[in-house]
């Protein structure tokens, strides 16, 4: 058996939604083990599992698919992360951060010292990730490929992302490390706080759109789908410590009390 030439623990975790074609988890399987990253997620694939057609086209990379980890909801799949970021090819009209290849994994470099997960999320082979997958992550990945034939096969996406992270995978940190303070990253100072984890994140979103379902905001009917994609995509910004989504959960629960206990 092939053994990957590092740990693979700094890595993001590469997560396919969906996949239809054993051949194309086999072949971004491969990519991965060519850049030393390890963590495969699988969420819904279309075949059964193991796949013999994945075995095949990993070519000696079986060690990425014997640990890859299966789920059937995509919030499952990414609750232990911090920071996620979605490969499409257009940004889908939301108010989302756009970032090349370069600069996502740049972006998770920083956040990696800070001693946040991150991950990337990769679509159907046939039309990408839904409306509702990208709302829940951070920002949008886009390759700078030919604009009038922008459609690259899954395992080519997953590659690129892979050989960024390989390129740029130094460790390094910046500032001066003292025994009072850890090593500086670039990026939003937390002052010690904890960032959000999805599964923090998700509890706050299903919270607060149950009490604005209670209220009567989320209307009318054919709305509700763009509006709960615009509240979710407007707080997923804030990059929102554990304490702050307690803190907003608080206060939802203090205003729904309030609400329900006013003399009607």
């Amino acid at each position: 058996m092939q053994i990957a030439e590092e740990p693979a623990s700094p890595a993001p975790a590469i997560i396919l939604v969906e996949p239809q074609l054993g051949e194309n988890i086999g072949a971004a399987a491969r990519a991965m083990a060519n850049f030393a990253l390890e963590d495969l997620r699988l969420v819904n694939p279309r075949g059964p599992w193991p796949d013999e057609k994945a075995v095949a086209a990993a070519s000696g990379a079986d060690f990425v698919l014997e640990k890859a980890r299966l789920y059937t909801d995509l919030r499952e799949a990414c609750a232990d992360l911090n920071f996620v970021c979605a490969t499409t090819a257009r940004p889908r009209d939301m108010i989302k951060r756009v970032l090349t290849p370069e600069s996502a994994v740049a972006e998770i470099l920083v956040r990696k010292d800070a001693g946040q997960r991150s991950g990337i999320l990769f679509g159907r082979e046939r039309w990408g990730l839904e409306n509702d997958h990208i709302s829940l992550t951070d920002a949008i990945v886009m390759a700078p490929v030919n604009p009038s034939f922008a459609s690259i096969n899954l395992a080519q996406a997953v590659l690129l992302v892979c050989y960024e992270w390989r390129k740029q995978y130094a460790g390094q940190s910046i500032g001066r490390h003292t025994r009072f303070d850890g090593a500086a990253g670039e990026g939003l100072a937390r002052a010690g706080g904890r960032p959000a984890n999805r599964a923090e994140l998700y509890a706050f979103f299903d919270h607060l759109e149950a009490e604005l379902d209670a209220a009567g905001f989320l209307q009318p009917p054919e709305k509700r789908p763009t509006m709960v994609r615009n509240i979710r995509n407007m707080f997923m910004r804030m990059e929102a410590t554990e304490q702050e989504v307690r803190t907003l959960r608080g206060i939802i629960a203090s205003l729904s009390r309030s609400r329900k206990e006013r003399p009607k």
